[in-house]
């Protein structure tokens, strides 16, 4: 389906954003190759509404100033910790006769019967995989049916995915993206228990920090990317 976004060139720049943002716009800009980057400003609700279902794998076609559309992507967006909304955006122009590398997300449909019949775990290595292709050949999203899963010993590899002409995914044919694991054994339960497996409280808490440090980095990024611009 055809995605389609509208910008108007933006005057605010560096710290002077969040003028845009209080006036209930989001600050956005667009570069790619052989171009100038662009400052923009867009309508929150209108890209939020886009981005929820063109994501990051689709070709948009951006209109800046009513002018002629140009093939866009949607490289990055920040989006603000304590409201969730989107703060900017990077909006990548698009040379639709160069090829490109672009991930895309896997969508797995129907039920693997080794999970609902055998009681096993669907364990998913890669929700997307890196794509290399024509712009015009890009897929929204790879379909893996989950109902050839039969067994514990079936797998889904890179070879299985069926793509669209002319479109290759970057990693090793062999590569195993979602296989089902086997419910674990009364004596491996109390193994785990015996080993001290269950000491939840430690690994929470360990977690906890290791995600905190990790937020912490990502706000001091963001920060330093905003300042830039």
């Amino acid at each position: 389906m055809p995605f389609a976004l509208t910008a108007a060139t933006r005057t605010e720049l560096g710290k002077r954003v969040k003028n845009v943002r209080n006036a209930g716009k989001l600050p956005a800009v667009v570069y790619g190759h052989g171009t100038e980057p662009k400052a923009l400003v867009l309508g929150v609700s209108e890209f939020q509404k886009l981005y929820r279902t063109a994501g990051s794998s689709s070709l948009i076609d951006l209109a800046i100033d009513g002018a002629t559309t140009v093939k866009v992507l949607i490289q990055e967006v920040q989006v603000n910790h304590l409201t969730l909304r989107p703060q900017h955006v990077d909006l990548r122009q698009i040379n639709m006769k160069e090829e490109l590398e672009v991930e895309v997300p896997l969508a797995f449909k129907g039920d693997a019967p080794a999970v609902k019949e055998m009681a096993g775990t669907l364990m998913k290595a890669y929700d997307a995989v890196l794509v290399k292709c024509l712009p015009a050949d890009l897929p929204h999203e790879i379909t893996i049916d989950l109902g050839v899963l039969v067994g514990f010993d079936d797998v889904v590899t890179v070879a299985d995915l069926k793509l669209p002409a002319g479109v290759t995914v970057l990693l090793d044919p062999t590569v195993s993206l979602v296989s089902v694991s086997a419910p674990l054994t009364e004596d491996q339960l109390k193994k785990m228990e015996e080993e001290g497996a269950g000491d939840v409280t430690a690994v929470k808490t360990e977690a906890e920090e290791k995600k905190a440090e990790e937020e912490a980095k990502k706000a001091e990024e963001t920060a330093a990317a905003e300042a830039a611009k």
